[in-house]
């Protein structure tokens, strides 16, 4: 069942980034809802609200119920937060997408894996979780929340692929062969690498000729 939300929203009468500045600065976000043929319409929400709003909840997955100035609600799924690329908390705008109770939407959802796999808890293998997000087509009433996968049967070299998932109100959108999890083996310990041995620096060799050519040379010397 998909989680739902309430948030109230205002018709946006300026737009621009000089506008979208100013209302930031009165603690609102600026933003759009769009969807079905309908022009997009800019809007504003309160920035405490919305805040207020996302905590405890995926805001991928939730339908949000958006009151317009008193028009009856328009329910929409987040397509996109904005935040603040030097301040991540701060979300800077909003686009909703407008959806209908009865037409089938498409939408990324969290994989949950459940369990300890036997590779990992009797063999010391590691689970690599690959494939964190699945995208499905679903009714909106329908969607879930996340999708849970049992890993406790997997051993060291198995994997769960999207083909293993099966599904009963949505449709899977991802290749079937696409992994999502797979136990693998633990890493042998490298032998630790003996350090190279110190290599003596040899003193400039002294080339020293024969004793009887030396003097050869002195009496050479003594001739020239």
């Amino acid at each position: 069942m998909a989680q739902t939300a309430t948030l109230s929203a205002a018709i946006r009468q300026s737009t621009g980034k000089g506008a979208a500045r100013s209302l930031r600065r009165q603690g609102k976000v600026p933003g759009v809802i769009y969807g079905h043929g309908r022009a997009a319409e800019p809007v504003v929400v309160d920035t405490l609200a919305l805040t207020k709003m996302l905590i405890g909840v995926s805001a991928a997955t939730t339908i949000v119920d958006v009151a317009i100035e008193g028009r009856p609600g328009v329910r929409a799924l987040i397509r996109e937060i904005q935040r603040d690329a030097l301040r991540p908390g701060d979300i800077i705008h909003l686009d909703l997408y407008e959806i209908r109770a009865d037409e089938a939407i498409t939408l990324e959802v969290p994989v949950r894996l459940i369990g300890v796999p036997d590779g990992v808890r009797n063999f010391g293998g590691v689970l690599d979780h690959s494939l964190r997000e699945l995208e499905i087509e679903v009714l909106p009433a329908d969607i879930p929340e996340h999708i849970d996968l049992d890993v406790t049967a997997l051993t060291i070299g198995h994997s769960l692929f999207v083909r293993d998932i099966k599904p009963e109100k949505f449709t899977v959108l991802n290749d079937p062969d696409t992994p999502i999890c797979t136990v693998v083996a633990p890493r042998a310990e490298e032998a630790p690498v003996a350090a190279p041995e110190e290599v003596a620096i040899a003193e400039p060799e002294l080339i020293r000729k024969p004793k009887a050519e030396a003097e050869g040379e002195g009496e050479a010397d003594k001739k020239a």
